[in-house]
């Protein structure tokens, strides 16, 4: 049986002698000073947030504006887009 979970679309964009990770479909994003610690950060900012949305009731899924998306706007400075796949754990009590 297939875990629980959500998967979203991560961006590496260079920026200077960084790397920032995005996930457009949240806007949420992070850096590093490398790719994998960029994805790392990336993926630490995206579960946090997603687990205070969703203890507290609030709206989680808010993707950028089309305008804002560095895949329209400048794919150019995109180094790599990759799965970001999230696994939830599901409690029910009364």
């Amino acid at each position: 049986m297939e875990q629980p979970g959500f998967i979203f679309t991560g961006i590496i964009l260079q920026e200077g002698a960084g790397y920032t990770a995005l996930c457009p479909d949240l806007d949420v994003a992070s850096q590093g000073d490398s790719i994998s610690e960029a994805k790392a950060a990336l993926l630490e900012a995206v579960t946090l947030y997603l687990e205070t949305a969703l203890e507290n009731n609030l709206p989680w899924l808010r993707p950028i504006p089309r305008d804002e998306d560095p895949r329209f706007v400048t794919p150019e400075a995109i180094i790599s887009t990759f799965p970001l796949k999230i696994y939830t754990e599901i409690y029910a009590y009364a």
